[in-house]
This record gives C-alpha cells, sequence and structure tokens, in this order.
C-alpha cells in the first residue's frame, strides 16, 4: 500500500480514511509476522504503516480492535476466492480441487496475512477466536454438497462433524508449513489436501485421480 502524498493532497476524505484504515491492517499484518501478535504494540503497527499514533486512534481502539478487523479482511478475501473457484466449476469435486487451489494460491501470494489469519488468531483473544470458528463454519457447506446423491453406504460412514473435521485437518496442515516458514510451499499441498478431502465422499481411488488430474 503506497503511502499518501505529504501536505495538502486535495484527495477526498472518504479516500484518505479508507486508505489510512488498509494501510495499518497492513501494518499490523507485517507487525504480527515480525513478532507475532503478543509481542506487537501499537508503535510496531504505526511504524510499519507508516501513520502517527493519532491516527491509528481514529480508526481503532487498541490493537485488539486493530487484528479483528485484519482477521475480517483475510477471511473475507479467502472466501471470495474459493467460491469464485468453486463456482467455476460444474462438478462438486472438482469445484472442491478448485477452490483449494484458490485457498493456497491465495496464502501463499500473502504470507502476513496467512499467519495473521491461520496461526496468530488462535492466540488473539476470545473475540477472534470466535470469529475463527464463524469462519470454519462458512466453507463448511462446500463440503456438505458432496453428500447429495451419494449412496446410503457412503453417508453411513459420514458423521455429523465430518466436514468439520476436514477443515480442521487442513489448517492444521496448512498452520505447521506457515509456522516452518515454508508459507511459499503451500501449493504443493495441492494433492494430498484434495485426496484427503475428497475421499470420503467418492473413495481412495477416485480421490485419487481427481487431486492428481
Amino acid at each position: 500500500m503506497s503511502r499518501l502524498p505529504p501536505g495538502r493532497h486535495g484527495l477526498p476524505r472518504d479516500f484518505v480514511v479508507h486508505n489510512q484504515r488498509e494501510r495499518l491492517i497492513a501494518g499490523l499484518a507485517e507487525a504480527v509476522a515480525e513478532k507475532g501478535y503478543g509481542g506487537t504494540t501499537i508503535a510496531d503497527i504505526t511504524r510499519h504503516a507508516a501513520v502517527s499514533r493519532r491516527t491509528f486512534y481514529e480508526h481503532f481502539d487498541g490493537k485488539d480492535e486493530c487484528f479483528v478487523a485484519a482477521f475480517d479482511t483475510v477471511t473475507e478475501q479467502l472466501r471470495e476466492r474459493v467460491e469464485e473457484a468453486y463456482q467455476a466449476e460444474d462438478d462438486w469435486a472438482d469445484g472442491i480441487r478448485a477452490g483449494i487451489a484458490a485457498m493456497l494460491a491465495f496464502l501463499s501470494s500473502e504470507p502476513n496475512l496467512a499467519r495473521l489469519g491461520i496461526v496468530e488468531a488462535l492466540v488473539a483473544g476470545p473475540v477472534v477466536v470466535e470469529r475463527y470458528d464463524a469462519a470454519v463454519q462458512t466453507f463448511l457447506p462446500y463440503l456438505e454438497a458432496g453428500r447429495d446423491g451419494r449412496p446410503k453406504k457412503v453417508l453411513d460412514r459420514l458423521s455429523d462433524s465430518t466436514e468439520e473435521a476436514l477443515v480442521g485437518g487442513m489448517v492444521s496442515l496448512i498452520s505447521r508449513r506457515i509456522v516452518a516458514g515454508q508459507t511459499d510451499e503451500l501449493e504443493s499441498l495441492l494433492p494430498d489436501l484434495v485426496e484427503f478431502t475428497l475421499a470420503p465422499y467418492v473413495g481412495n481411488d477416485e480421490a485419487a485421480r481427481i487431486a492428481r488430474a
């Protein structure tokens, strides 16, 4: 995010406010990637955002509120990309593969946001954890659609928590890669994540075929 020109720039007030808010969110993501949520201070955020402390408090009451805004930004952008990729496919399984690919591409291209949304969110306090859980729930319907039209023997082996467990497994593997400093390699997880996710619905052989298509 580029800095605004100093002095009187003649830009609309709404544009200035939006620009500053976006820079603060980006600044927080950079600071958290550098120091972790617990170690990040408002001074760190404003330094990375190149704005004053006064400007920070014009937008947020404190670090927690800024983090919530940043987390909401991450999840909104991630959902948009997954939804677009999923809807572009006619077949459910192909849609799941495309959605996972879009998710991995986004996270690998935005390492600071990836760490903030996947790793640091779980230590940022109860408000963010509640939002994290809610965000996970929004991805479950994509998988639940895979139950439609399946034989009874398939449905019988799917529990009420199958989809939540699958999403949790994906997030856990992605999180470990991020913590290990391998965010730029996340897209290499695509075949394994697709096979792992599709197998309960379409069987191991078909899941492996789709994963490596």
